[in-house]
């Protein structure tokens, strides 16, 4: 991805890319479900959508559906969306609250189209048109992590990266200032450079191993520290949505591809083993194994510095947080965006470095916020990991916001991150957060003129997701693999 980028927006005369990977280094390839940022990324990029989908086996995704996470029998989608219209100024969700607490126990997610089309299968792009519901929702995509790789590698190459298969032996250090300037590989080249880009995984080769960054914990505030994932054979409809269930001691993944179903647990290893978590997890597969458990291990944190010196960590070498809400490759592409926004000359200004770590140091807090806030908001007490994520303390970035949307139904929203208030809503509420409060501008409405504005939005949600097709047709149509 970060080869790709550079060589969309940097001439070959006015930066020259070196891509040094090696065969025998394995990769973690899970990383199949999306958030609808890398639909920019790749447009970007000049790619065409169909083409990307039909090379990597992808479908859409419309949201994450949640099963069990706040009570055993509860699910409830985060969409890709707005919830119903907001009007007179006031967002929807407090009009809605104002309804529950009249009596109305109609659930949030009627008024929410990416939620209806997924939960009944059914997709098409959002329409244009900002006057019509069809137009309230966005998408992503469920892929192929192992075949994305080799795409952006042959569209890196045909716009002048130059790639070398090679394992790093040694990282040669500059004596006046510490920078790196140069690498040995296996077969003895040395390959200099100005800025180098680790993207070396958990291992960290440049910017832990060499430059001796150092690295953050949150496994106080998110404990699982494994995960074993398979791949099944499809069963059933396609659907255009990730899952994601609560277990005892985790949660389990599925993310339906074209061509198969990729399946997955993370779990903290202090309360279940590694045989256990593959037991649970083949158990729950909906279709056959296609291959033996991989395992992986992971400590939930970020580096000190995603910049450091001259070297910038991209992807898991700069930080690691479980991709319950499918943002590992999401980090990847802000720290892309932002290194192009910040891109160096050669005299690497410590005011635009400094920023760089400002930066995505808020992407990681918020995205990690974002998580904790799925396992702290449970009421469940039926083991010991539910238990103890529910008592225990969290940052106060984030405590402070729960408090004000139970009391006040108000969302706080801020420049940079990923998720923005929709998608707070859904997990508060999803999660039984429910506000005591709501704006008092939602009065102005008398309550059966709401109701019956309530009564007449569910029905044009429930009308335009019944008008798309179905996401097993419209993928057919449209990036189905060619024979």
């Amino acid at each position: 991805m970060t080869a790709a980028s550079l060589s969309r927006f940097f001439r070959p005369d006015q930066c020259s890319i070196r891509l040094v990977e090696s065969a025998e280094i394995g990769i973690v390839g899970v990383g199949e479900a999306t958030v609808p940022h890398i639909r920019f990324f790749n447009q970007s990029l000049g790619l065409d959508e169909a083409d990307f989908m039909r090379k990597t086996h992808a479908t859409f995704k419309l949201g994450i559906e949640f099963i069990d996470w706040a009570r055993p029998g509860d699910s409830y989608i985060h969409p890709f969306g707005d919830y119903g219209l907001a009007q007179q100024g006031v967002r929807f969700h407090h009009r809605w609250n104002r309804l529950r607490l009249a009596g109305d126990d109609t659930q949030i997610d009627e008024y929410s189209l990416p939620i209806v089309a997924a939960r009944a299968g059914r997709f098409a792009p959002p329409g244009s048109d900002p006057a019509s519901v069809l137009s309230t929702f966005s998408y992503a995509f469920q892929f192929d992590a192992t075949l994305f790789a080799p795409y952006l590698r042959a569209y890196s190459e045909q716009r002048g990266v130059r790639r070398t298969e090679g394992r790093v032996v040694d990282v040669q250090l500059r004596g006046t200032d510490g920078f790196i300037e140069s690498l040995t590989l296996a077969s003895g080249e040395r390959i200099e450079g100005d800025l180098f880009i680790d993207c070396s995984g958990f291992f960290g080769l440049l910017t832990e191993k060499t430059l001796k960054t150092g690295y953050e914990d949150w496994t106080h505030w998110l404990p699982c520290d494994r995960a074993v994932a398979v791949p099944c054979e499809s069963f059933g409809p396609l659907l255009p949505y990730t899952r994601a269930t609560a277990r005892s001691a985790g949660w389990q993944w599925r993310i339906p591809l074209q061509h198969r179903t990729g399946n997955g647990y993370v779990y903290s290893s202090q309360f279940v083993s590694d045989d256990e978590a593959a037991a649970t997890l083949l158990r729950h597969l909906d279709g056959k194994a296609l291959a033996e458990p991989r395992f992986l291990k992971f400590v939930t944190g970020r580096r000190k510095k995603t910049w450091n010196r001259n070297c910038v960590a991209v992807g898991l070498s700069g930080g690691f947080v479980e991709p319950l809400e499918s943002t590992s490759i999401y980090l990847v592409q802000a720290a892309i965006t932002h290194l192009l926004e910040l891109f160096p000359d050669r005299g690497f200004e410590p005011i635009d470095i400094d920023e760089y770590n400002r930066i995505m140091d808020l992407e990681f807090e918020r995205v990690r916020d974002f998580i904790v806030l799925h396992y702290h908001a449970t009421e469940r007490d039926d083991a010991p990991l539910w238990n103890l994520v529910r008592n225990m303390s969290i940052p106060d970035s984030l405590a402070g916001k729960i408090e004000l949307f139970r009391e006040r139904g108000v969302v706080v929203n801020y420049q940079h991150g990923l998720f923005h208030e929709p998608s707070w809503v859904a997990v508060y509420l999803g999660q039984r957060i429910m506000p005591r409060r709501y704006d008092p501008l939602a009065d102005l409405t008398p309550l059966e003129d709401l109701r019956r504005e309530a009564a007449a939005t569910r029905a044009l949600i429930r009308q335009a997701a019944d008008s798309l097709p179905s996401h097993e047709d419209f993928i057919a149509r449209y990036c189905a693999p060619r024979s």
